[in-house]
């Protein structure tokens, strides 16, 4: 297969969200990051029908290492690696990993493998029992980010992110996001 991910050279790190993490971000970072609801629904009441999803990759893949113990999967398992720009008449707005296990496939019934150019956020938030596990954030400097997440980021700058388990049926995922400088505009 090919590379695990088309928007890191290497792993982020991540520091795990406890009291006082929230304290260190930006206010407009904060106001993203801890968004209870759907980020593409608050991406939508602003921009409108202008929200689109551009796939940058999506594969059956090995994920990084701590995303195999954050989900508690073994180092051989593939999952389903989504890659995706979010963007409002081509601004960049988001940049978004997830990590789909197999037995998240299924209990989905494939809704979640076959989303094309939809929103993840549309689905998962019309599931009635989705749970939110557990969340971490980073700050990502440019050298992690490959050269075409650059471009199609259009990242000159450290960019923070949130990555969050959710859980349907009490199985779980990961979706990490990359607050570009475009949606932080929109407090």
């Amino acid at each position: 297969m090919s590379s695990k991910s088309f928007l890191f050279n290497r792993e982020p790190l991540w520091l795990e969200n406890r009291s006082g993490t929230r304290h260190i971000l930006p206010e407009n970072v904060q106001s993203w990051t801890y968004e209870p609801g759907s980020l593409t629904q608050r991406m939508r009441d602003y921009y409108g029908g202008a929200v689109g999803v551009k796939v940058l990759l999506q594969q059956w893949n090995t994920p990084f290492l701590s995303e195999r113990r954050l989900l508690k999967l073994h180092e051989n398992r593939y999952s389903l690696i989504r890659e995706v720009l979010l963007h409002a008449d081509g601004k960049p707005l988001i940049l978004a990993r997830t990590i789909i296990p197999a037995n998240t496939v299924k209990i989905a019934k494939s809704n979640l493998s076959h989303l094309g150019n939809r929103p993840l956020g549309e689905v998962i938030f019309s599931y009635p029992k989705l749970e939110r596990i557990e969340m971490d954030v980073t700050l990502i400097n440019p050298p992690t980010w490959t050269q075409p997440a650059i471009a199609e980021g259009h990242i000159d700058q450290p960019i923070w992110g949130r990555r969050t388990v959710y859980a349907i049926a009490h199985r779980q995922m990961l979706v990490s996001e990359f607050f570009l400088p475009g949606v932080l505009e929109v407090c």
